[in-house]
C-alpha cells in the first residue's frame, strides 16, 4: 500500500453535506457521480494532499444505507492505493485478511476497488484502489 487514497463518510443527504464541507474546506466538491452498482452516488473534495469522499445511499438495500440505519452519518472507510490491486489481494489473503469481494470491481473515481471486512482490521472497513489506466 502506497498512501490513503481517500477517507469515506456516509452521509443521508449529499447536498446537504456538500454544503457544510464546502464551508469546512473552502471549496466544492471536485467531482460528483453516482455507482449504481453499488446503490451510491458520491461526492470528492481535495483538501491539501487529502481526499474525502462522501457517500448517500441511492436505493434502500445498498451497503450505504444499511451502514446508515445501523451506525448513522460518520466515518464508513479508509481507502489505501495499491500499485497492483490483484498481487495486494493476494497478499493480504495469505495474511489472513477476509476480503468482501476478491475480484476488484469499477468504483467512484476511476477506480478498481476491493474492500476486506472489518472483521479482519480491527473494525475499519479497508478499501483497497487501483487507479484504471
Amino acid at each position: 500500500m502506497r498512501k490513503i487514497e481517500h477517507i469515506g463518510i456516509a452521509v443521508k443527504n449529499l447536498q446537504e453535506s456538500n454544503l457544510l464541507f464546502e464551508k469546512l474546506f473552502g471549496n466544492p466538491p471536485y467531482k460528483e457521480e453516482e455507482v449504481e452498482s453499488e446503490g451510491v452516488k458520491t461526492s470528492f473534495f481535495m483538501n491539501g494532499p487529502n481526499k474525502i469522499e462522501l457517500l448517500e445511499a441511492t436505493n434502500p438495500n445498498s451497503p450505504i444505507a444499511k451502514f446508515l440505519e445501523k451506525k448513522g452519518e460518520g466515518i464508513h472507510h479508509i481507502a489505501f492505493d495499491v500499485k497492483d490491486i490483484n498481487v495486494e489481494v493476494d497478499r493480504l489473503k495469505a495474511e489472513g485478511f477476509i476480503v468482501l469481494n476478491e475480484t476488484p470491481k469499477r468504483g467512484a473515481d476511476n477506480k478498481l476497488v476491493v474492500f476486506l471486512h472489518p472483521k479482519s482490521t480491527n473494525g475499519v472497513l479497508i478499501e483497497l484502489c487501483q487507479e484504471i489506466s
